[in-house]
C-alpha cells in the first residue's frame, strides 16, 4: 500500500494471470477497507470477467474477479452463439476465491461469432429459488480459418 497525491493506492494480483496486476485508487481509507473487506451476499459482485481464446479456436480460458465474501457464491457462466444456441456452460457451486479461471470447451463444429457470456452470480441450495445478487455479459469473437490469409 502507498499514496500517490494524497490518494491511497493498493497492487492487487489476480489469479487468473499474475503477472498482470491492477492498481486500484481510493480517496479514503475506509473506501479502500470496504473494497478489500469481505461482503455479505447482497454486496457480492462480479467486478470483471476475462476471456482468453486457446490458440485452437474451441477453448477459452475464463477469468473471474469477484468481491470478497463471506458466503461462497455460486456462478452460472452461458456462452451462446451468434444463432442464440447455447455453445458452452460453466457451473461453480460455492466458489472457494473471489479470483479465479476455468477452461470452457465450445460444442460448436465450426465458430459462430460473436459468441455471448452470460455470467449469473448467486446463492440458493438445490431445489429452492436462486438469489441472483450480480449478472455480467460479454462478448467475443473466434478468428475464422480465413481471417489474417490471402486468398
Amino acid at each position: 500500500m502507498g499514496r500517490v497525491g494524497g490518494r491511497l493506492w493498493q497492487i492487487v494480483a489476480t489469479s487468473y494471470n499474475a503477472s498482470m496486476t491492477q492498481i486500484q485508487f481510493f480517496d479514503d481509507p475506509e473506501q479502500m477497507r470496504s473494497a478489500l473487506s469481505p461482503q455479505s451476499r447482497e454486496d457480492v459482485r462480479i467486478n470483471q470477467i476475462g476471456l482468453h481464446l486457446y490458440a485452437d479456436g474451441r477453448r477459452v480460458a475464463v477469468g473471474f474477479d469477484l468481491t470478497p465474501f463471506l458466503e461462497r457464491p455460486s456462478l452460472e457462466v452461458v456462452v451462446t452463439n451468434a444463432v442464440g444456441e447455447v455453445a458452452g456452460r460453466l457451473s461453480i457451486i460455492e466458489a472457494l476465491q473471489p479470483n479465479f479461471h476455468l477452461t470452457l470447451h465450445l460444442r460448436d463444429q465450426q465458430p459462430a461469432s460473436p459468441y455471448t457470456v452470460q455470467v449469473m452470480a448467486y446463492y440458493g441450495q438445490p431445489g429452492a429459488p436462486r438469489q441472483v445478487v450480480d449478472e455480467y455479459t460479454t462478448q467475443f469473437s473466434v478468428p475464422s480459418a480465413t481471417d489474417g490469409k490471402d486468398g
